[in-house]
């Protein structure tokens, strides 16, 4: 069989997995390029870009990611992706940096397509993508606020078009149903 241990364990895992170098790939697995679409070694040499719903959402994420990486070394959370084809779809997310003061020069990334349990069920805004990340998170109203410097009242006015969108009546059954629960 060709190749070491450590090459089948990457190449044959059942989750995709990648290595960036300053948030381009250098390495993708099958698991991985197949999850979005992807021939192989496609997205080698591209920005990890390429695969969120919007740059705002790249930017956004990337700056809480590398705060994250920075202090502990590791970041993980659950984000709307997007596939090659342009669908929507939750993904499990996480990875580890080589060198915490420089924390995206070397990642390590493992992604888990969630879309079976978590459908994106409504068309939804950049913000509100954030906005049901970090919801789902379980974060409150006023954390929220804070992270995205944007007022509690517009997050307030935000949740009311998620769960109009959504079409659900009450805050608990918008959360359970971004969770993929109900």
């Amino acid at each position: 069989m060709p190749g070491t241990d450590f090459e089948l364990v990457f190449d044959l895992a059942p989750v995709g997995l990648f290595v960036l170098r300053d948030r381009i790939f250098q390495r993708c697995n099958e698991t991985f390029e197949t999850m979005f679409g992807y021939g192989p070694q496609a997205l080698v040499g591209a920005s990890i870009s390429v695969l969120y719903p919007s740059n705002e959402e790249f930017e956004h994420i990337g700056a809480r990611g590398m705060q994250t990486m920075s202090d502990t070394g590791v970041y993980s959370d659950e984000r709307i992706m997007k596939h090659r084809d342009g669908h929507l779809f939750w993904c499990h997310v996480s990875g580890r940096s080589l060198d915490r003061a420089r924390p995206f020069e070397c990642t390590v990334w493992m992604f888990e397509d969630m879309s079976a349990h978590r459908p994106v069920t409504a068309p939804l805004t950049p913000r509100e993508r954030q906005i049901a990340q970090l919801l789902v998170a379980g974060k409150s109203t006023k954390h929220i606020a804070r992270e995205l410097s944007i007022s509690p009242r517009t997050i307030d006015a935000h949740r009311g078009r998620l769960m109009r969108k959504l079409k659900v009546t009450s805050p608990t059954e918008m959360v359970t149903r971004l969770a993929g629960i109900s």
